[in-house]
């Protein structure tokens, strides 16, 4: 317990990937920041463990090791079945680094605490934060977070508490009757067929439009199975648990699970914000970063890159500009809007293509006409570079299109 008012630069509300990175930024950065969060780690985060290309670059950036996180699988090659029944592989880049991997979430996020621990961070597990208030104006400003373990007053906050994050609540800044655009729904199976122990699936069915069902294997030889649909194309949410076991029984699902493969715990479910470009991004010295901010792609729900890079880039904000709250926010909305809400809106769009079955079987096809669209379309979807990146010409480089993948240095991988 803290009895006296602690001061520091940065509160970060939340210890996930967001949180975390936002930790480990601060320490390079030079400011001072505790890191709060209600849980006890490890704890379990519903998701389907997809890291992409992008995400896996953040975390090889972050320094952390896939060696600490055991159920670290990486992915060569993506096998994508298409309304019709098609069946398309596509390859991922060879012998050049990490592109595509598959971790748990509950090591994966305790990996990156411990890792943001051993750097130096100072993060309080099961410490949650029950009242936040700003007084002041301008370079004075600061922000008084009462806590479970006492009061902290910070310079700036950063907010990766979630998608019913309850620092908007405080603040007034919540979306009403926001329920998030996407709904997934997942479980863990072992005794899956060597095929899905080693390969990953995506399966555009359907009934499911613009949504999908996956099987991501780990590396513990078991998978995560699992389907998400968005909110606004008619589906309901509440017949997902009932739509589950048919999904589970369509024949070339099961012949890639195995007959033999059980479900290993209960199925999850959980909502997805994606209105990044639409939700309130700052408030005073307040940023939203993560599901806080509504940053996961609406094309295809992956979250935990988007998450990192909105931690990264609201450190390197405060770092710019230390005493203007200001120009901080300024900084941080015009860097997201250069880069992620581009992306987030060229997906929106794609992701309106997929939601018919006629859009959906031609784009799997075309995408697997050749030899190089069938490269491209996997590194596309994987964010190997950014959506609109042709769009955005700050982040134009040579080797835009030919740069290695994540953890290039690692033996065997």
């Amino acid at each position: 317990m803290h009895n006296e008012l602690e001061q520091v630069d940065l509160l970060i509300i939340g210890a996930g990937p967001a949180g975390t990175a936002a930790a480990i930024e601060a320490l390079r950065s030079g400011l001072s920041a505790v890191v709060v969060d209600r849980a006890t780690f490890p704890r379990d985060k519903c998701c389907g463990d997809g890291l992409t290309t992008g995400c896996l670059r953040h975390l090889d950036e972050l320094g952390l090791d896939p060696a600490t996180v055991p159920s670290w699988h990486v992915v060569n090659d993506v096998y994508v079945g298409g309304p019709d029944g098609t069946t398309i592989e596509f390859p991922l880049p060879k012998g050049r680094g990490q592109f595509a991997a598959i971790a748990r979430r509950e090591e994966l996020d305790h990996a990156l605490v411990q890792h943001a621990r051993n750097l130096g961070a100072d993060i309080r597990e099961q410490t949650d934060v029950t009242a936040l208030t700003i007084e002041g104006q301008g370079a004075d400003q600061r922000a008084i977070a009462t806590t479970t373990a006492g009061k902290i007053s910070a310079s700036h906050i950063i907010a990766a508490d979630g998608m019913w994050s309850p620092t908007r609540k405080m603040l007034g800044e919540t979306m009403p009757s926001y329920r998030g655009d996407w709904h997934a729904f997942r479980q863990y199976f072992s005794n899956v067929s060597p095929q899905a122990a080693s390969e990953l699936w995506v399966w555009f069915e359907p009934d499911l439009l613009p949504g999908y069902v996956w099987s991501f294997p780990l590396a513990d030889g078991s998978a995560n199975v699992g389907f998400g649909i968005q909110r606004d194309t008619g589906h309901k949410i509440q017949d997902m648990k009932t739509l589950w076991p048919d999904i589970l029984a369509r024949p070339h699902i099961r012949a890639v699970l195995g007959e033999s493969a059980v479900p290993e715990s209960p199925h999850k479910a959980w909502p997805i914000p994606a209105r990044l470009g639409e939700a309130t991004l700052t408030h005073k010295n307040v940023l939203w970063v993560g599901d806080a901010a509504t940053a996961t792609d609406p094309m295809t729900g992956e979250g935990i890159g988007q998450a990192l890079e909105t931690g990264r880039l609201a450190v390197s904000s405060i770092a710019a500009h230390r005493n203007d709250p200001g120009a901080i926010a300024a900084a941080y909305t015009a860097d997201l809007g250069a880069s992620m809400v581009k992306d987030h809106r060229l997906a929106g769009a794609l992701s309106r293509v997929l939601g018919n079955r006629a859009g959906a079987t031609w784009s799997v096809k075309i995408a697997g006409a050749t030899g190089w669209t069938r490269r491209n379309f996997a590194r596309l979807l994987f964010e190997d570079y950014p959506r609109a990146v042709l769009g955005t010409p700050k982040r134009w480089s040579r080797d835009m299109f030919r740069r290695d993948g994540a953890f290039r240095s690692l033996t065997g991988h």
